[in-house]
């Protein structure tokens, strides 16, 4: 209790020390019309300008070259805010090359979608793929093939398609890629069965689609679980007001009690014939978003104005060694060093680099490989490892060794 007294106390402060967003006109549109033209250093601001829609380069700025990207994607990042923070992003898998930055556009196509277009080789790198959009319209006699869409980029953060009565076609909300917004949701639709998960960037330069993922289970259970992708057996952490049996109530829960008025998100919790689906809300003047990082830690993280940073003011799992396979292959997480993995004794990292990256998903490998022929001169060795856990989903022998000498 003195713990949660201490972290409310620690939020409270951190609450009056960060400054209100004072409310302004952004001189940039909100909004992409069908023929408008779109190229990399253009921006769209939403209305009331937290948000701002743009082809960025992750890491550019570092004095790192290492720590850059060498492509471009589209993105949706927080515009007042110094340090751009990607809250979306759309070309994840289909990066776009330097040398194609000068023919690359983003337009409303014939056909009403969203795209991005290489012109350099009419190719479309990206699309938000709807469908049933396309109307034909008689100009001069002539019969032309014209969009009747248009983007929208929401206060919210949320990049909508809308049709000419207004109707939502398709939203970036329901595409989400590590991040959920206030007023964003993560469940699924069950008319439709689009399911909304939020997967986490491959490394911190990278956005493509990394190795941990959060959603709700879509069985009315009303849990929230975190898996490590390609092993859907494998939930490391889950979270569900019902169940208070499955893991401690972190402080978060205790925090999202508070009234309205002191409390920076306010969940909500919907399960009707449409959807099921958990979504939260938090003051306009508080910029905040919830994520899944790249090693599988769920944060939300709420900027400090006076500080000029983000602040992760809640992390779950804490231990960052509870996510499945945190630190790639023969390696050990220790949790106590950043990063907190080391390679076993006659490991090196496979990919150094990557690892400074966040990426460490290649682990490390023999620094010489394993003689199997049982020759006299080898000098392969069992060595003990004290103080760990075995990994998730061990086997027993059924005839196991007794001694270590009966193991070698």
């Amino acid at each position: 209790m003195a713990n949660l007294h201490m972290f409310l106390g620690l939020l409270l402060l951190l609450l009056l020390s960060m400054h209100t967003i004072p409310p302004s006109i952004a001189t940039e549109n909100d909004t992409l019309a069908p023929g408008q033209p779109f190229a990399v250093g253009d921006k769209l601001v939403s209305s009331n300008g937290k948000f701002a829609l743009g082809f960025f380069q992750p890491g550019a700025g570092n004095t790192s070259k290492s720590s850059t990207s060498p492509h471009w994607y589209l993105a949706i990042w927080f515009s007042k805010i110094h340090v751009i923070t990607p809250v979306w992003v759309a070309n994840r898998e289909t990066p776009i090359a330097g040398p194609d930055l000068r023919a690359t556009q983003l337009q409303i196509s014939e056909d009403g979608n969203l795209v991005v277009l290489n012109n350099a080789i009419q190719s479309v790198v990206w699309s938000t793929n709807i469908t049933n959009t396309r109307t034909n319209t008689n100009i001069s006699n002539t019969r032309t093939n014209t969009s009747n869409t248009r983007a929208i980029l929401l206060g919210s953060g949320n990049l909508v398609i809308e049709s000419l009565s207004s109707e939502v076609l398709w939203q970036s909300f329901d595409d989400p890629t590590d991040v959920l917004l206030p007023g964003a949701k993560i469940g699924w639709n069950k008319v439709t069965s689009l399911n909304r998960l939020g997967i986490s960037w491959k490394s911190r330069i990278d956005p493509g689609l990394g190795s941990f993922s959060v959603g709700l289970v879509t069985n009315g259970t009303r849990m929230v679980t975190a898996r490590r992708r390609g092993y859907p057996s494998e939930v490391y952490w889950w979270w569900s007001p019902d169940d208070h049996s499955s893991m401690q109530i972190p402080a978060i829960t205790k925090l999202l009690q508070m009234s309205p008025q002191t409390s920076m998100v306010v969940p909500e919790y919907v399960n009707n014939r449409e959807e099921e689906y958990y979504m939260y809300t938090s003051p306009d003047e508080i910029s905040s978003f919830l994520f899944m990082d790249v090693f599988g830690q769920a944060r939300l993280n709420v900027w400090s104005q006076d500080n000029q940073a983000w602040h992760s003011i809640y992390v779950n799992p804490a231990d960052p060694c509870t996510p499945y396979a945190a630190c790639g292959p023969f390696t050990v997480c220790t949790g106590s060093s950043h990063p907190p993995c080391e390679c076993m004794e006659s490991f090196s990292r496979t990919s150094p680099q990557d690892w400074e990256l966040g990426d460490r998903t290649e682990g490390c490998s023999r620094n010489t490989p394993l003689d199997c022929n049982g020759n006299r001169s080898s000098t392969d060795v069992f060595h003990p490892i004290a103080r760990v856990a075995l990994p998730y989903g061990p086997q027993s022998l059924q005839h196991a060794p007794a001694t270590r000498s009966e193991c070698e």
